[in-house]
Parts: C-alpha cells; sequence; structure tokens
C-alpha cells in the first residue's frame, strides 16, 4: 500500500495468510516479519545500509530461506521510489553511512527456498519465487532520527 500527503509519500507492505495455513507458511511469515524489524533496528545514524542488509540476510539465512536479491528496499520522499536502494543481503559497515532525516523503505522479500523470482506474464506487479516456493513480504517506512529509527507507517494507535 502507498499513500500520498501534502506531495510526501509513504510505503508499506504486509503477507496475510487466509484460511487455515500450514505452519511452514507461518514460519516464514513470523521470520519475514522478524527480518524486517531486525532491519529496521539497525537504521540508526552513522549505520550503513549493509548494516540493515546483513541484519535482514543473516536472520533469514539462519532459518534457511532464499533473501530475494532482485527487489530491494528504497529511499522515499516526494516521490515514492527513491535513491537509496535498501537491499536485503549484504555486509555489515558496507554502503551509504544513514543521516538525521532520511526516508526510506526497508521491505524484506523471503523464500521458502531459492532467491530467484519471476514476474507473471503480462502482470507488471505480480512477482513469484522461480520455483514456486512459498513467499513473504514486509515494508516500513522509516525514518532516520538521533533518537533511533521512526517507523513513519506503524499502524498500532499512539498513546495519547
Amino acid at each position: 500500500m502507498g499513500a500520498s500527503v501534502d506531495g510526501w509519500y509513504a510505503d508499506a507492505a504486509i503477507t496475510v495468510g487466509v484460511g487455515e495455513i500450514s505452519s511452514a507458511a507461518k514460519n516464514l511469515l513470523t521470520v519475514t516479519r522478524e527480518c524486517l524489524y531486525r532491519g529496521i533496528a539497525e537504521a540508526k545514524v552513522r549505520a550503513s545500509i549493509g548494516d540493515i542488509a546483513s541484519a535482514v540476510q543473516r536472520h533469514a539465512e539462519r532459518s534457511r530461506y532464499g533473501v530475494v536479491r532482485s527487489l530491494v528496499g528504497h529511499g522515499i520522499g516526494r516521490r515514492p521510489h527513491e535513491e537509496p536502494q535498501i537491499p536485503n543481503y549484504g555486509r555489515r559497515g558496507q554502503g551509504l553511512v544513514l543521516k538525521p532525516g532520511m526516508t526510506f523503505c526497508i521491505e524484506p522479500m523471503i523464500n521458502a527456498r531459492t532467491h530467484e523470482v519471476d514476474h507473471v506474464p503480462g502482470d507488471l506487479w505480480t512477482i513469484v519465487s522461480a520455483d514456486g516456493s512459498l513467499s513473504a513480504h514486509f515494508e516500513h517506512t522509516v525514518a532516520i532520527t538521533e533518537d533511533g529509527p521512526e517507523i513513519l507507517t506503524d499502524l498500532t494507535p499512539m498513546e495519547k
């Protein structure tokens, strides 16, 4: 889901099981959501994009899941997709250093087996794992602040 308010964009995604789902599907959803929050936890001033990417990759691969490499997170602001790219794989300490005021989308896409994906013919938006295995995707728009990452698309009610 994407939204624009007064010329500023935000982006979020969730994967939802419909009906009774297998324990394998439940585990994939859990691990992918955990990947998102592990990546967000690394989104701090003076950290690097590689710190986020590495946290996502390590957690997914510990569960023997494939980390999609051809689709990545992204900067966001006055346009829905801006630089920099935020991959879900990489090495700690590499890439752009994070500064206060930056906003971007962290969006792990994790497959049950392969890291490869295919587009459904004739459909620019539908993407499936190349081997037909289960896949999950979660995304939040995050702002970098001096006090740590702020999730701009958090749907939990705000404390009053």
